[in-house]
């Protein structure tokens, strides 16, 4: 019963929908199809009742999902602790630089990250690499760091990805722009406009994306502040996330059509680092722990409205 197959089976069991946990996983859903089949055949039983709908856990699997998840936890903690055997150590964490791989929190995130990760490692040395917005792997490819925290999409060859939350995107503009006052737009609202673009030779994924899917004419930008300054003095057009608070002069309207952009772990799939591997945990659990809470908020809320509602 090798480790990867419990993973992969946790994730169908937690998702409950093949085609969910073959996106968390970052394969394709043919292969862990057969990988949960394999594994039922190892064990004697089936794991999982599945239809159309998605997929439930048979009393069995229920079991067996228990299991693995404290299996997994053993085995990292494991890695973990001979990493500390084995001396203090030193990482080096890649992340886009002003603000472009994180959410529009100031820095509150990477901060809670720092604290979760010395907790577990209190003598190791985290260097910090800041990428600029032509390498969305902050340097994974070129070997200048161990792990990166970034968005996505990008090639993936070679690399392990883990998303850790999405992002809604809008669209930037000057605030004095015909479109700025728009509840919404959509990207052939946005058209015939000049946008602002990477370096040649960026990521290809990286640049479609936030070019909206097609090539776009205009000034070549590297850093997030020069990205607000082409909308700024030349009226140049692009995309942000969401929940970034925009510069003075400037706005930033939902875009309906658009995906959300994925924050992600990212390390090369050789590296097996228990370091790297404690830190992608402590990413991913820190982002699920803030997950958990905002349902438990939002729960409260709808709960509260509906109490108001049937009121009188």
């Amino acid at each position: 019963m090798e480790l990867r197959t419990l993973r992969y089976f946790v994730a169908v069991a937690e998702e409950l929908h093949f085609g969910r946990a073959a996106l968390r996983l970052h394969i394709s859903q043919p292969p862990l199809s057969r990988a949960v089949r394999q594994l039922e055949a190892e064990v004697g039983a089936v794991l999982l009742d599945r239809s159309p709908a998605g997929v439930t856990l048979t009393a069995a699997g229920a079991v067996l999902l228990e299991e693995a998840r404290a299996l997994l936890e053993r085995a990292a903690l494991a890695r973990e602790r001979v990493a500390a055997a084995a001396g203090p150590g030193a990482i080096t964490v890649g992340v886009l630089g002003g603000e472009g791989g994180n959410g529009g929190d100031g820095g509150a995130g990477l901060s809670r990250l720092a604290a979760a990760f010395r907790r577990r490692h209190p003598g190791v040395e985290v260097r910090v690499r800041e990428a600029d917005l032509s390498d969305p792997t902050c340097g994974l490819h070129a070997g200048r760091v161990d792990v990166a925290l970034t968005r996505g999409p990008f090639q993936e060859t070679g690399l392990s990805v883990r998303t850790l939350r999405t992002d809604a995107v809008g669209a930037l503009l000057r605030a004095d722009d015909p479109l700025a006052r728009r509840a919404s737009l959509r990207l052939a609202d946005l058209a015939q406009r000049r946008w602002f673009r990477f370096p040649p030779g960026t990521d290809p994924l990286w640049q479609s994306y936030w070019g909206g899917g097609v090539p776009r004419e205009g000034p070549v930008v590297r850093a997030v502040v020069e990205c607000r300054q082409a909308v700024l003095w030349n009226g140049t057009i692009g995309m942000t996330l969401l929940d970034h608070p925009p510069s003075p002069g400037l706005v930033v309207i939902p875009l309906t059509d658009m995906p959300p952009s994925p924050l992600v772990a990212a390390w090369n799939k050789n590296n097996a680092d228990a370091l790297v591997h404690s830190f992608v945990r402590a990413a991913t659990g820190l982002h699920r722990e803030q997950e958990r809470q905002s349902c438990g908020v939002a729960g409260r809320f709808r709960g509260a409205a509906g109490g108001l509602d049937g009121g009188g």
